[in-house]
């Protein structure tokens, strides 16, 4: 039986950061091993929520030249929803799935060859749920991988993830440190934000969430640009990681900031059977 509310108890910091060469790397596993220790406690129960609305993607870092990065895909242009966005390795909870650890794992086993009971993939703990526009309930699995050996294996599954490609994570809170990466080109169907460099932002009003504004992140990578939920679940991993803001304003004025003001906004849409419209550009993976 899927349990949604599972706990997720930390490694021991210490144990991770001997594989670490950089101090900077090293404080941002102790700082995200902390937060998690802290925060053990879910602030949201989703154990009465129906499985086929769960969904979990897995945040992976690892080091690289004394640098964490994030491991990222590029979707397929042949799949029906959010074709050619970037993603995070994740998808819906399936029947045989224990857990949102087990869903995530599973998830990047299945798209991307990352061995699904890998020792040397940490699992830290889990952030708040995010929103998906399908309605979908996405929890975001912190991971860290302690032998970045392992990547040399991973394998895009064909029809499903047509790149598999990182990103330094401190780039999604300063994204001029992403300058220094074989970004894609400029006017490219990568980057279509001529005026822009290395981020574009813009703040729709969306329908779906009481004609609230939502700030819509984009950041340049060496593929798909990141954008929207992949976007937001990243900011907040960066932010606790690095222990440190945005240099960019975050949300736009009055915009819904938390879970619980999201979903109760998107149920009361529903409800009034209110098409949904504005969230498709959010670039939330289904």
């Amino acid at each position: 039986m899927f349990d949604a509310d599972a706990l997720i108890n930390p490694p021991a910091a210490s144990e991770l950061i001997e594989t670490l060469q950089s101090e900077s790397s090293k404080d941002c596993i102790k700082r995200l091993v902390a937060h998690f220790s802290e925060n053990r406690e879910l602030k949201y129960s989703l154990s009465s929520e129906p499985q086929r609305r769960l969904a979990a993607v897995l945040v992976l870092l690892y080091e690289h030249d004394g640098e964490l990065r994030v491991l990222l895909t590029t979707r397929s242009k042949e799949l029906r929803t959010h074709a050619g966005q970037t993603a995070l390795p994740g998808g819906k909870a399936d029947a045989e799935d224990i857990d949102f650890v087990h869903t995530a794992r599973r998830e990047a086993s299945e798209e991307v060859a990352l061995p699904q009971d890998s020792p040397h993939i940490h699992v830290l703990g889990r952030l708040d749920p995010a929103v998906s526009l399908h309605r979908l309930i996405v929890v975001p699995i912190i991971a860290f991988l302690s032998k970045p050996e392992l990547l040399k294996s991973l394998k895009a599954s064909e029809g499903e993830v047509a790149k598999i490609f990182s990103h330094p994570l401190e780039a999604i809170l300063d994204p001029s440190i992403s300058l220094k990466e074989p970004l894609s080109a400029i006017g490219s169907e990568d980057w279509p934000y001529e005026d822009t460099q290395v981020y574009n932002t813009s703040d729709p009003i969306v329908e779906a969430l009481g004609n609230t504004v939502y700030r819509m992140h984009r950041f340049r990578t060496s593929a798909s640009p990141v954008k929207g939920l992949t976007a937001d679940i990243l900011i907040k991993t960066a932010e606790i990681a690095y222990g440190k803001p945005t240099v960019y304003p975050r949300y736009a004025p009055k915009q819904l900031t938390d879970f619980g003001s999201i979903i109760s906004t998107l149920d009361s849409i529903q409800n009034k059977n209110i098409p949904i419209k504005g969230l498709a550009s959010h670039g939330a993976q289904s």
